[in-house]
């Protein structure tokens, strides 16, 4: 888990000037803090929270998104969001904002981690993608919210939105800047404000997408965690492991009938299952 909130802050270079969405362009002053995102501005993100015995929300710990898929259930978030979780103790609450729900909630029944970062916790594979259902509900959940693009191996220098939900706060923000390179497999994302709790936001851009369309290039993580100060924030770039893992994602999910693990090919086998819990984890 991201743990800003309680280490010493480093002494870093000022924040470059970001343009919160659909605001005006905020200068540049040391850490430059976001916006409060509109009520129901970003639908495909929202607050992943713990659930009670009783079934009813608790705390929100991080921040997920909806992925493009046919069976339009499948979210991706950080993996060390995960750490000690359970699917059924987890819920997502799309487009949360100070008790509102406006897609309802909806509970993670599978959890689906590289093996890369089961075993060691590399940085470069802090993904994870998740399997939501509701109750009731006459489809996925991206037919209410709408699904991002995944893209994969995109080069630093993309102009990103990233929205999360802070701890401390009870309502998305999001801020607007640069993803530039930190390494060759992590990127850097300067806005202040992104605290314990924005692990796992997504970095959206729409640049080269027919129509405009959102694609998530990585998740707030990966290196220090997402980061050990609220104003830089990394993610681990995602490449050929993540295309891996969302392939062996959408099979798990029933998004594509008749995968199984052989016919996923040499990149992604089925390791191994529990038999007390309701998730796979996969060789990628």
């Amino acid at each position: 888990m991201r743990l800003r909130v309680r280490r010493a802050a480093l002494v870093l270079a000022a924040a470059l000037a970001v343009v919160g969405v659909g605001a005006a362009e905020v200068p540049s002053a040391g850490s430059v803090q976001p916006l409060t995102a509109r009520y129901g501005q970003k639908s495909t993100v929202g607050a992943l929270f713990t659930l009670t015995s009783a079934g009813q929300l608790g705390t929100h710990f991080c921040t997920a998104s909806v992925v493009d898929s046919p069976a339009g259930d499948l979210l991706v978030t950080a993996a060390h969001c995960m750490n000690r979780r359970t699917p059924g103790e987890v819920a997502f609450v799309p487009g949360y904002s100070r008790g509102q729900e406006p897609f309802g909630v909806w509970t993670v029944s599978r959890i689906i981690e590289d093996q890369s970062w089961i075993s060691s916790a590399d940085p470069d594979d802090d993904f994870a993608f998740l399997v939501v259902h509701q109750a009731g509900a006459g489809g996925g959940i991206q037919k209410l919210t709408g699904g991002e693009a995944v893209g994969v191996d995109v080069p630093a220098g993309q102009t990103v939105t990233v929205d999360g939900y802070p701890d401390a706060r009870d309502q998305m923000i999001s801020c607007a800047n640069t993803a530039t390179a930190f390494s060759p497999t992590q990127y850097q994302f300067d806005c202040g404000g992104y605290t314990g709790g924005t692990s796992g936001s997504p970095l959206l851009t729409d640049a080269g997408t027919p129509g405009g369309r959102e694609t998530v290039i990585g998740v707030i993580g990966g290196y220090q965690g997402g980061g050990y100060t609220p104003s830089v924030s990394y993610a681990a770039k995602f490449s050929t492991s993540l295309s891996a893992l969302y392939k062996a994602a959408l099979g798990e999910a029933g998004s594509l009938p008749g995968v199984t693990a052989a016919s996923l090919g040499r990149r992604c086998v089925l390791a191994r299952a529990h038999p007390s819990r309701p998730w796979v984890e996969w060789l990628c």
